[in-house]
């Protein structure tokens, strides 16, 4: 299965979400999925890539040209798919995934956790999108949702919607019992 990861690039985040990318792309690849992820450096973006590719896993990374032209392409990636934009990268990322898990991350995390919502939601896939609430990261995210759906701005019965984790493991189970 092709899982495709959105998460924070940033290197300044704390040690344990860096051991979150690592937890999971060890799992990835020992049960012999596939990482998809935005093929760029820094933070858990690296932390998952390169421990698919130390535990002998696939990589696919989509980059965008702008991000390649300062320098930070991923060197772990087994394959490398460059795109003109982010918007062309998002697009590539949904249409290469079978699944999706948002770990924690900044505004390119919730761009892309978003725009996967929002594509499911309008009919164009029926791709998953598992997000990792680690110690109440997404909380506000929640509460926001249950506020839109209370002034029905979202349906109380949506026809495409995320599924929220409080752990790894759950998000372990719940892709595994998705295959």
């Amino acid at each position: 299965m092709k899982i495709c990861v959105y998460c924070s690039a940033k290197d300044s985040i704390a040690e344990e979400y860096k051991q979150l990318g690592r937890d999971l792309g060890k799992w990835i690849a020992g049960e012999g999925h596939e990482l998809v992820f935005g093929g760029a450096t820094g933070g858990l973006m690296t932390e998952v890539s390169k421990t698919v590719i130390e535990a002998g896993g696939r990589v696919t990374g989509v980059v965008p040209h702008r991000i390649l032209a300062s320098g930070r392409r991923s060197p772990w990636c087994t394959e490398t798919i460059e795109v003109d934009n982010m918007s062309s990268r998002k697009q590539q990322m949904r249409q290469l995934a079978d699944c999706f898990v948002c770990l924690p991350g900044s505004y390119g995390t919730l761009d892309e956790m978003f725009d996967v919502i929002a594509s499911g939601t309008v009919g164009e896939h029926r791709k998953p999108i598992f997000i990792l609430n680690y110690q109440d990261f997404y909380k506000p995210l929640l509460e926001l949702t249950a506020l839109m759906k209370e002034r029905r701005f979202i349906p109380e019965e949506e026809n495409y919607k995320p599924i929220y984790a409080d752990s790894l493991e759950q998000i372990e189970t719940l892709i595994s019992t998705y295959k």
